[in-house]
């Protein structure tokens, strides 16, 4: 990777976070904003919220997104290319990158449920522990995120459900888009399981839509699977596609996002690992060929 901070900046982030933590809140307060939505009126929105779930590996690397450092660098390569709109995170990142000065004329998405830690016996009490609604708008977030997994056999499922309902109206009433990433999950052997077929996905979207006591600022964030053209007629909302984890060919991958991208109410990528950390480790390369498929007409007027 060609390093974009250096330990400088890395450096004056630490001091300012010992000495002067309300520069966070100047840092956000006084950055350049942009409509959540223009020109093409497509997203590409990198994700970073893995780690306050507990979910550090990327592929068969375990620890992979335990470097905080390591991870910014990324992130900050990622934010530095064309066609990438923002970024999704949890606090502490979201805070780090606008205290860095990197969050200029990006959306900003924030993570609002992370209490379902990866392979705990409450994984599925997947409670709101990050962002709130009331904080966002005051901080000047663009757009929340929610992660819903539905699992009809535990009860816990029934709390999140109505949280995200809450968050979801609370959201309409501020006038904040929100964009809920439902799932059909079950316990297999101890581990919380997401079903991607077809009809689990179809059924999670018909769930999630009715959440909360309107749906006008309701986006929904999905996996690309099988027949996406049937999940696709299941929902009028505006759709942004997940990435999924790592270690899948590149090449089918993109081949996959590229199909999907074409379907009416499709609006763009939220995509995360994938291109975070790519098997040849070029960060910029991968996330320029995902630009390219969200923003075709600007990729074809960058490289003229």
């Amino acid at each position: 990777m060609n390093a974009i901070l250096s330990a400088a900046d890395f450096a004056r982030l630490r001091d300012l976070r010992a000495t002067r933590p309300s520069a966070i809140h100047d840092a956000l307060a006084g950055r350049r904003r942009r409509d959540v939505l223009h020109g093409d009126g497509r997203l590409f929105i990198v994700a970073a919220d893995h780690p306050a779930r507990g979910a550090l590996a990327v592929g068969k690397h375990p620890t992979a997104m335990a470097n905080r450092y390591d991870l910014l660098e990324r992130l900050a390569i990622a934010l530095s290319r064309p066609g990438v709109d923002g970024v999704l995170g949890t606090p502490d990142i979201i805070d780090d990158l606008a205290a860095l000065g990197l969050l200029d004329d990006k959306v900003i998405v924030g993570s609002m449920n992370r209490g379902g830690l990866r392979g705990a016996s409450f994984e599925m009490d997947d409670r709101y522990t990050a962002y709130d609604v009331e904080t966002m708008a005051r901080e000047g977030i663009d757009f929340a995120k929610t992660l819903i997994r539905i699992n009809l056999e535990d009860p816990a499922t029934a709390s999140i459900l109505e949280a995200t309902a809450q968050a979801v109206t609370d959201a309409a009433a501020a006038e904040l888009p929100i964009m809920l990433e439902p799932f059909m999950s079950r316990w297999v052997d101890g581990r919380v399981v997401n079903d991607l077929t077809t009809d689990a996905v179809i059924l999670s979207v018909a769930i999630a839509a009715g959440l909360g006591a309107s749906s006008a600022y309701t986006w929904m964030k999905l996996p690309v699977v099988a027949d996406m053209e049937r999940v696709m007629e299941a929902t009028t909302l505006p759709t942004l596609l997940l990435g999924g984890d790592a270690g899948v060919d590149p090449d089918e991958t993109f081949a996959a996002w590229e199909d999907a991208l074409a379907l009416p109410g499709v609006r763009g990528l939220t995509v995360g690992r994938t291109l975070l950390y790519p098997p040849d480790g070029d960060v910029a390369a991968a996330v320029d060929t995902a630009a390219a498929l969200v923003h075709p007409a600007r990729a074809a007027v960058t490289t003229r």
